[in-house]
């Protein structure tokens, strides 16, 4: 009689950490941050609410984990749609020589991004939540926001020593020229949020960093 194989148990964790992730994504979707709850997110996964209080000590971390998870997913799938990306892509913001270009190449990026409907209601909701609650926000500006402005520090940095803007400027207040217009009007709504728009924050904001005659 053939021996008869152990259950996997990382398979099967792996299964309902999707599951959780899953059900947290789409409840806080559906009913709002403060409307969700570990018990709901349970019922929704088929997994016990000790499963998940096993692995997250808050409704909050779930949900945070949850869009990372989410965020790393879209990444690998935008990056899997064509030639595989450069080491610099890879890393953060493309560096071709051409600041503009570069900006433009990820601001158009970012738009996308949050004009994807899987991303856009749980991005709003935590991002609404986070100011109200000091807490989740910095939890989201620590471990979403704060690494992917880095990129653009360094590709500011990388422009200062290049020449194409001025070496007095600060990088993390510059990055805001170009971060900030877009999240106002995509939170606010106040106009489409286009390819077209994220090429004019470029144009003007970069327009504004370059050295003066």
């Amino acid at each position: 009689m053939a021996p008869t194989k152990a259950p996997d148990s990382s398979r099967r964790s792996d299964r309902s950490r999707r599951a959780i992730h899953d059900a947290a994504l789409a409840l806080v979707t559906e009913v709002g941050y403060r409307r969700t709850t570990i018990e709901g997110i349970a019922a929704r996964a088929g997994v016990g609410k000790q499963t998940i209080y096993r692995w997250w000590p808050s409704k909050a971390a779930v949900l945070m984990d949850a869009f990372l998870d989410l965020a790393g997913r879209s990444a690998e799938g935008a990056g899997s749609g064509g030639e595989a990306p450069s080491d610099e892509a890879a890393q953060g913001i493309p560096d071709t020589g051409d600041l503009v270009a570069d900006l433009k190449l990820v601001l158009r990026a970012t738009v996308d991004e949050l004009n994807d409907p899987a991303l856009e209601a749980p991005t709003r909701a935590l991002t609404a939540e986070g100011i109200v609650d000091a807490k989740l926000g910095a939890e989201f500006v620590h471990k979403l926001l704060d690494p992917q402005l880095a990129l653009y520090v360094t590709r500011l940095r990388a422009a200062q020593e290049a020449g194409d803007v001025r070496a007095d400027i600060d990088p993390r207040i510059a990055l805001e020229l170009l971060i900030g217009p877009l999240m106002h009007r995509w939170l606010l709504r106040t106009l489409p949020l286009t390819h077209a728009y994220a090429d004019e924050i470029v144009d003007y904001a970069v327009g504004g960093l370059a050295p003066r005659p």
